[in-house]
C-alpha cells in the first residue's frame, strides 16, 4: 500500500467539487488530491440525456477562474433574448478542459478518475490497488447532495412486458414511428422532454403528461446576469424583498410573486404543492401549456398495456405508447450538516439552489477566515426545496446570508468580482467614495434583514 501526501483530499469530481478545488488552486498554494468514481470530471452530467440543457444561463455555471460559452444572448428560439443554455455536451467538455488546461498544469493536483473513496482518508483505485492519503487540511465531501438522474436507476413503477418505457436518454432513439407519447414527472426533466417533442414537431395531441404535481417556476428573465440586465435583476430582487415585508399570508405571497413575474405556473387554474427551482422562459411555458392531456392523478403504481394505474386513480391507454420515466429525484435533500468540522467539510449550497456558486465561495471562506466558528457562521447550508413551503425558507436563508456577506467588506468584494454570482456588479456604478460605498452597501443589508424578519413572521403564522 502506497501513501499520498495533500493538503485536501477531495472526494468527486462534480460540479460542485470542480468549483471547490479550482477556487482553491486559484487562490491560494494548497495542494489538492480530487478522486472520483467516473471516468472524467462532470458528475451526473455524464450520465444525463442527449437533449439536455441547463435551466441556468451557462454564464455563472461553472468553475469561477474560466468563462463558459461564448457570453452570447439568443437571437431565436423558446430562450429568445436570454444568455445561452449550455448542452449536456458543452458541459461535460467544459470541466475537461478545465481540469487539462488549467488544474493539471498547476503541478499542484493529483486527479483520480475512476476511483473510490474508502474513508479513514483511503482510496481504492480502478486496477485494485489501495492507497492510504495523508491529509494536512481536511477531506472534502463533494457527493453530500448526489444529484441522480433517470438513466442511473431503473423505473421506479412496474410495467408489463410489452409495455415500453425508457429513460429520457433512449427517447430520441425510440421516437420514431411512435404515435402517442406519455411523459412521466412533472420535474426539469419531464418539462426537458416535453418540450424536446415540441421542438421536432410532434403535435401537442399525441403527448400525455403525468404531473404528480404541478409546480411553481423560476421565470428566467429574472436570472440573468450581467450589467445588460442589471436593471431587470435589481427589479425583480426588488419586488420579491417587497412582496415579502408586504404579504400577509401565504397564498397572499405567491400572489404577489406570480403577479410580479418571480413565479410562474403550466396552469394557472391548478395550486403547485412543488417547488425545486426549475426555470423555465415565457417561450417554454407557452410550448408547455399546449399540452392538455395532464393526469393529475398521483404516482404512477403500474402500467398495462391498456391502462396506467395511478395512485388516486385509473386512465386508459393505446397500445405502442411509448413510456419516458422522468421522475428521478434530481438534487437530493439530506439534512444540512456543519460545512466546516474539524478535518472535514461538506460541500452543500449556501445560496438557495446555487451549487456551484456555493463550492466557489466556501473554498474561499475556507482560506479567508481563521476558524470554523466564523466559516460556518458565513456558511449556513440552505437545502434544496421541495414544496412551495420551502420557498420561504429558501429566501430566508438567502437574505439572511446575503445580508452577513455585504456587512463584510472583503466578502462584499469577492463577491463583486465572482463570475459564479448572479448579483455580480449589483453595486458597480456605486460612487467610489469608501464611506459613500460601505453606506449604500449597510442599507441593502439592512433591508434584507427587515425582509428576513417579515419572511420569518409569515413562516411561522403557517408552518
Amino acid at each position: 500500500m502506497t501513501t499520498l501526501e495533500t493538503d485536501y483530499l477531495v472526494v468527486g469530481a462534480g460540479a460542485m467539487g470542480m468549483a471547490f478545488v479550482d477556487t482553491l488552486l486559484t487562490e491560494t498554494s494548497a495542494s489538492v488530491v480530487l478522486v472520483d468514481t467516473g471516468l472524467q470530471p462532470g458528475g451526473h452530467w455524464l450520465a444525463s440525456y442527449p437533449f439536455v440543457r441547463l435551466h441556468q444561463p451557462s454564464a455563472y455555471y461553472g468553475v469561477n477562474s474560466r468563462p463558459f460559452g461564448d457570453d452570447v444572448v439568443d437571437a431565436s428560439g423558446w430562450n429568445e433574448g436570454f444568455y445561452e443554455l449550455a448542452t449536456g455536451s458543452e458541459i461535460c467538455a467544459y470541466f475537461e478542459q478545465v481540469m487539462r488546461h488549467q488544474m493539471l498544469p498547476t503541478g499542484r493536483l493529483t486527479y483520480l478518475p475512476m476511483t473510490r473513496y474508502l474513508g479513514d482518508d483511503r482510496i481504492r483505485t480502478l486496477d485494485g490497488a489501495e492507497q492510504t492519503v495523508t491529509v494536512r487540511k481536511r477531506v472534502v465531501d463533494a457527493t453530500y447532495l448526489l444529484t441522480t438522474v433517470p438513466s442511473m436507476r431503473p423505473p421506479p413503477f412496474p410495467f408489463a412486458a410489452d409495455v415500453d418505457v425508457v429513460a429520457p436518454n433512449d427517447l430520441p432513439r425510440n421516437a420514431a414511428g411512435r404515435d402517442r407519447f406519455t411523459i412521466v414527472g412533472a420535474g426539469k426533466t419531464g418539462m426537458d422532454a416535453c418540450i424536446w417533442l415540441l421542438r421536432n414537431g410532434i403535435p401537442p395531441d399525441r403527448i400525455r403528461w403525468v404531473m404528480p404535481r404541478d409546480s411553481w417556476l423560476m421565470n428566467r428573465a429574472t436570472v440573468q446576469p450581467g450589467p445588460r440586465f442589471m436593471d431587470q435583476t435589481r427589479g425583480s430582487l426588488g419586488t420579491r424583498m417587497q412582496a415579502s415585508v408586504e404579504a400577509t399570508s401565504l397564498d397572499d405571497l405567491f400572489a404577489r410573486l406570480e403577479a410580479d413575474g418571480n413565479l410562474l405556473r403550466i396552469d394557472p387554474t391548478v395550486t403547485p404543492t412543488m417547488y425545486h427551482c426549475a426555470i423555465v422562459s415565457l417561450g417554454e411555458l407557452e410550448q408547455l401549456r399546449r399540452i392538455d392531456d395532464v393526469v393529475r392523478l398521483g404516482h404512477v403504481e403500474k402500467i398495462e398495456p391498456d391502462q396506467v394505474i395511478l395512485q388516486a386513480g385509473t386512465v386508459p391507454a393505446e397500445p405502442g405508447t411509448l413510456y419516458v420515466d422522468c421522475t428521478a429525484s434530481g438534487l437530493s435533500r439530506p439534512p444540512a450538516v456543519p460545512v466546516f468540522d474539524d478535518g472535514r467539510l461538506v460541500l452543500q449550497s449556501v445560496r438557495g439552489c446555487q451549487q456551484v456558486f456555493s463550492s466557489a465561495f466556501i473554498a474561499h471562506v475556507e482560506h479567508a477566515y481563521g476558524t470554523d466558528e466564523e466559516r460556518n457562521a458565513l456558511c449556513e447550508p440552505v437545502p434544496h426545496p421541495d414544496a412551495p413551503l420551502d420557498w420561504l425558507r429558501v429566501a430566508i436563508a438567502d437574505f439572511t446570508g446575503q445580508a452577513r456577506w455585504l456587512r463584510d467588506p472583503e466578502l462584499t468584494a469577492w463577491l463583486e468580482s465572482a463570475r459564479l454570482n448572479i448579483l455580480r456588479g449589483m453595486f458597480a456604478d456605486l460612487p467610489t467614495e469608501p464611506e459613500t460605498r460601505r453606506q449604500t452597501v449597510d442599507a441593502v443589508a439592512g433591508a434584507l434583514e427587515s425582509c428576513t424578519a417579515s419572511l420569518g413572521a409569515l413562516l411561522q403564522r403557517v408552518d
